[in-house]
């Protein structure tokens, strides 16, 4: 059911435009800032550009969504100041319900944004701006900078949250390699705390847009403390990635439970990923948005008149495997609601599946029955013999995606990403894969495992294609749903 055969002979700013993941009408976007959910409406602030389709002139842009698939773009929320404070680098946003701040003028909570100004002449400064309709407009605070630079090169991204036991707002920084967290009582005035980060997890890079929350255990009840941290270089597979640390917070120090180096996604391009704030009331949610892309090839990537996307918005909860606590992701935006079409297949995996999808569709996987010597293959083919392939090893508790058969490109694309194999059950494997034209997303095992990666084929993907060898018992049932 091949939709898209045509699709070669569009113009780049078209043929590998997402349909359902973020992107803007032109020019470039990178981090996702400033995260808020008010009254039912999503508020997506982003790193922009509008005026070119290269990393610079930063300033905030500004979209909304109902359902986190479908997305208005506004105005330019927030303006650089090359010539005061600066451009307007990342950070995040907090709803003051109990006007902590003093800056109600109405009915309606402040929403205070907390962002880095950046200026070749005072460095990197941390600064709030003020939305008292909603989310819909900002003014800078006439004090900024709420933390002036202490002479330091990397002192950025901003992300506030409210610290019930300590009655405080905790700001987590990036400084360097490491995270700097400071607390205030009104988001104006800011006092340090403390450091995390010297000799924990992976420093092959900078460290960028830190966020901290907590998550609890459905199953075991635990409640354990995360901070997710993006780094670049350094990434498992090459680039631009994000790596997590699981532990407690207590308003003062963040200290992590163990020396793993955890990583939230394998593939490349999922980068500097925060959550939204408002959705605790909703059952303590936490959904992270992050930007599709990686600093290796963010400028060069083929799309023309547009460069950037933000991931699918996921759902992150906590999970227990072998009594080690690890996040798991999974879709937060009902797929369903883009379905035009689904089908069901159940077959054993002693020969060769086939089947007939497209560029834009979700496809889930469960195989049972599963022997630990198993190997199995999935790959995602073009009419032109173009190909994305997933492979998990069953033995060696591997998973690897391979894109390198696509046509395009560049220094630092690279083909193959690892990652580590994390089973739920020892027999039974599940795997859900979201195609959107010109990106895939593929979550194993409720999401304990995940790839994120941008390719861009000649011809749009139209088949996919299930093998492996030790699976004579394999018991595999495939549901694709074509989305629009």
């Amino acid at each position: 059911m091949s939709k898209n055969c045509n699709a070669h002979l569009l113009p780049p700013e078209r043929r590998w435009r997402p349909k359902f993941h973020f992107t803007t009408t032109s020019n470039w976007i990178n981090d996702p800032n400033g995260l808020v959910f008010v009254d039912g409406t999503f508020h997506l602030f982003f790193q922009m550009n509008p005026q070119d389709c290269v990393w610079g002139n930063m300033h905030w842009g500004h979209a909304t969504s109902q359902d986190l698939l479908h997305w208005q773009q506004h105005d330019i929320a927030l303006y650089a100041e090359p010539d005061g404070l600066g451009y307007i680098y990342s950070g995040g946003a907090v709803i003051d319900k109990n006007n902590t701040s003093g800056f109600k003028e109405n009915e309606n909570a402040p929403i205070v944004a907390t962002f880095t100004h950046h200026s070749d002449k005072t460095g990197q400064s941390q600064s709030i701006a003020v939305s008292i309709d909603n989310g819909n407009s900002f003014q800078p605070f006439e004090g900024n900078p709420v933390i002036p630079n202490p002479q330091l090169a990397d002192f950025r991204d901003p992300k506030v949250i409210w610290h019930k036991e300590s009655s405080s707002w905790v700001m987590s920084l990036a400084v360097g390699d490491c995270i700097h967290f400071y607390s205030s009582a009104d988001l104006k005035q800011w006092h340090f705390l403390s450091v995390f980060g010297k000799q924990q997890g992976a420093h092959d890079g900078v460290w960028e847009c830190p966020d901290l929350f907590p998550l609890e255990c459905s199953k075991t009840g635990v409640r354990k403390w995360i901070l997710l941290v993006s780094i670049n270089p350094g990434g498992p597979n090459g680039g631009s990635a994000m790596q997590y640390f699981v532990g407690e917070f207590d308003g003062h120090h963040f200290t992590s439970d163990d020396e793993l180096i955890r990583w939230l996604d394998y593939g490349t391009d999922c980068y500097a990923g925060i959550t939204w704030d408002g959705l605790q009331d909703l059952d303590d949610q936490r959904i992270m948005v992050a930007w599709m892309s990686n600093w290796q090839y963010a400028n060069q990537t083929p799309t023309a008149t547009w460069r950037g996307a933000m991931t699918l918005p996921r759902q992150l909860t906590l999970t227990n495997v072998n009594n080690q606590y690890q996040i798991s992701q999974l879709p937060a935006a009902n797929l369903n609601l883009l379905a035009t079409e689904q089908i069901t297949h159940t077959s054993t995996l002693d020969k060769v599946q086939n089947l007939t999808i497209s560029d834009c569709c979700e496809i889930d996987l469960s195989f049972d029955e599963i022997s630990s010597q198993s190997k199995i293959k999935i790959a995602l083919k073009t009419n032109s013999n173009e190909s994305l392939n997933l492979l998990l090893d069953l033995p060696k508790q591997l998973t690897q995606l391979d894109r390198g058969n696509c046509k395009w490109s560049t220094d630092g694309f690279h083909a193959v990403m690892n990652g580590d194999l994390h089973l739920l059950e020892s027999d039974r494997i599940e795997i859900k894969i979201i195609l959107d034209v010109s990106s895939i997303e593929v979550f194993i095992n409720q999401g304990l495992t995940t790839f994120t990666a941008l390719y861009f084929s000649e011809m749009p993907i139209s088949n996919l294609e299930v093998s492996g060898s030790n699976v004579q018992q394999v018991k595999l049932r495939t549901q694709v749903s074509f989305l629009n």
